[in-house]
């Protein structure tokens, strides 16, 4: 076989379907970052609209330091707009419930969050780059004193 066969077959195998993949409504990937200390986030998102400005994102967080240790589930309804190019931004709200334990007490906590972000995703690979600021305001005083600033840092495969 020479070569051009060889690279066409690559390319029908390979890339058509990463391009088939790009109008998706699911994306799926990491989240990190945190207020206080380093905290990663399984994340998923969902559009509810065929014209792809609502959303659902669900996030499962796990955090290990400064003395806190927990795990959340956190749900977020978004608006979604598009900016320039391959740009947009959004914003949300939602909340969240979880389990957390100190060097003192071991308890679960409530609640709610609001978010705004912008997001970037290439035309060619399947792959969202998206940075955050969700301000978190927790329903246990030995979880949090107030509201968490919480920023975060996302690349999500979509599919």
């Amino acid at each position: 076989m020479n070569t051009f066969k060889i690279f066409s077959i690559l390319f029908i195998v390979f890339i058509l379907p990463v391009n088939a993949q790009i109008n998706t409504e699911d994306a799926l990937g990491l989240r990190v970052g945190d207020n206080d200390g380093l905290a990663f986030e399984l994340s998923y998102q969902r559009y509810l609209t065929e014209v792809k400005n609502q959303r659902l994102e669900f996030g499962l967080g796990l955090k290990d330091s400064h003395g806190l240790e927990y795990i959340k589930l956190v749900g977020l309804y978004e608006l979604v707009s598009k900016l320039a190019g391959d740009y947009r931004w959004y914003v949300g709200a939602g909340g969240g419930i979880g389990a957390f334990k100190t060097d003192l007490v071991s308890d679960n906590l409530g609640l709610v969050a609001g978010v705004i972000g912008i997001e970037h995703s290439t035309p060619t690979v399947p792959i969202l780059f998206s940075l955050d600021f969700r301000p978190e305001y927790g329903f246990n005083d030995d979880y949090s004193d107030g509201i968490d600033f919480n920023i975060g840092l996302s690349m999500r495969i979509q599919f």
